[in-house]
């Protein structure tokens, strides 16, 4: 159980960044190993993990922006409105469809997502060129306009399969940012989305983590696994897009997706 737990952990820190899909993936593991996750209980709560990550990645700059948001500096001020106004659509859409996007965590919609969102991508690499940056993400020339649509962007991932970091990775770009800098704004909306999205699955589902295959032991395993391979995931990806497109995440969608449908044929 607990091997199980950690494997799944696993899958966990190396998608949730990723633009992949990790609740796709781990919904797909859970089938293939026979893991038992009453409410997705296990498949949010182990994101708490993937939040620690960011945290401790970023935890120089965000003290800063913290220390700054107290004595009203501009740039830090600018910063948190950025970040709240991107969380705002997605805060609320979960919200109002949240005893319904359970129904949407199927095989058939997992798949689709992902060939969806492959093309898209492929679609916005070939049509949009994002502009250059090899170095730091600039994250101070971030606009309320262009916060806010990456916000709007990331309200797909409450379709299972079709991913966060994806969504809000290319709806950055699509906004006008390059892509270190959109990713870099991705990983930072992920704190208060997956923070919320944890909480009131566990204030609401808490009481039936014992049906969860493992329990609380098996929860904490994941999560703490979880948060090991998020920060390998989190600087690997942040050196890989100042060099390279987002293609072969896109292929990678594809051939999954249509390796779902095809078990999904076959069975």
């Amino acid at each position: 159980m607990i091997f199980q737990a950690i494997l799944l952990g696993i899958i966990e820190g190396l998608t949730e960044f990723l633009p992949i899909s990790s609740t796709g993936h781990l919904i797909v593991a859970e089938k293939m190993i026979g893991y038992k996750d009453t409410a997705e209980l296990f498949t949010v709560v182990i994101q708490v993990g993937a939040i620690f990550a960011v945290l401790w990645h970023y935890r120089e700059q965000l003290i800063k922006i913290t220390l700054g948001l107290f004595k009203r500096d501009e740039s830090s001020l600018r910063f948190w409105m950025n970040w709240i106004i991107a969380t705002i659509p997605v805060g609320i859409l979960g919200v109002l469809l949240s005893n319904r996007l359970s129904d949407l965590a199927s095989l058939p919609v997992i798949a689709s997502a992902l060939l969806i969102g492959g093309v898209l991508i492929l679609l916005i690499e070939k049509y949009h060129k994002p502009p250059v940056n090899n170095g730091e993400p600039k994250l101070e020339k971030l606009t309320p306009t262009q916060s806010f649509k990456v916000g709007c962007y990331q309200t797909l991932s409450l379709i299972p399969g079709m991913s966060r970091s994806g969504a809000t990775i290319m709806g950055g770009v699509m906004s006008g940012l390059d892509r270190v800098t959109a990713t870099a704004f991705s990983f930072y909306m992920s704190i208060p989305v997956l923070l919320l999205a944890g909480s009131y699955k566990m204030i609401k589902e808490g009481d039936k983590i014992s049906t969860v295959t493992g329990g609380s032991s098996a929860i904490i395993a994941g999560t703490i696994t979880t948060f090991i391979v998020s920060l390998m995931a989190i600087n690997w990806l942040l050196k890989y897009v100042s060099n390279h497109s987002f293609k072969i995440f896109a292929y990678y969608r594809i051939v999954f997706g249509l390796l779902i449908f095809l078990a999904i044929a076959i069975a």
